[in-house]
């Protein structure tokens, strides 16, 4: 497997970023400011979720490759709503606009996604250690 990208998925990667940056930050930081009274916590948890998103995908139009695993997280996260939120819904005849998004989302991280490297880096690479190696000069980093 290789770890080289091309250019072109890095501007794929880099469109997304930038989509999550600009469209969700754009739906999600007004809400957040403008909220009044308490938050309903599970509501509160997806918006602070999607403004962490929105923020850290800013760092993925420099770093694409660095922030791989935002891509990742998103790519999973949409897949489990599909599975466990979309999928009932759509068997009881009531797809909505989410549903349809969460799709459109899937798809795209599919494609932004360099899969190779994904597995290069991730799969194939020796993980970290675990243990703190002895360094003969008596240094603990």
């Amino acid at each position: 497997m290789s770890k080289e990208v091309s250019t072109f998925r890095l501007y794929v990667m880099r469109i997304v970023y930038l989509l999550n940056f600009a469209l969700l930050g754009w739906d999600v930081w007004p809400a957040i400011f403008r909220h009044q009274g308490a938050w309903d916590p599970m509501k509160g948890v997806a918006f602070s979720f999607w403004a962490a998103l929105s923020a850290l995908s800013g760092l993925g139009l420099r770093y694409p490759l660095k922030m791989v695993p935002l891509l990742l997280l998103q790519f999973f996260y949409k897949s489990v709503w599909l599975l466990a939120v979309g999928l009932p819904m759509w068997s009881a005849v009531r797809a909505t606009d989410l549903a349809r998004a969460m799709v459109i989302g899937v798809v795209v991280d599919l494609i932004a996604i360099p899969w190779p490297y994904v597995v290069a880096i991730y799969v194939t690479e020796p993980g970290d250690r675990w243990k703190r190696q002895a360094n003969p000069a008596g240094q603990i980093f």
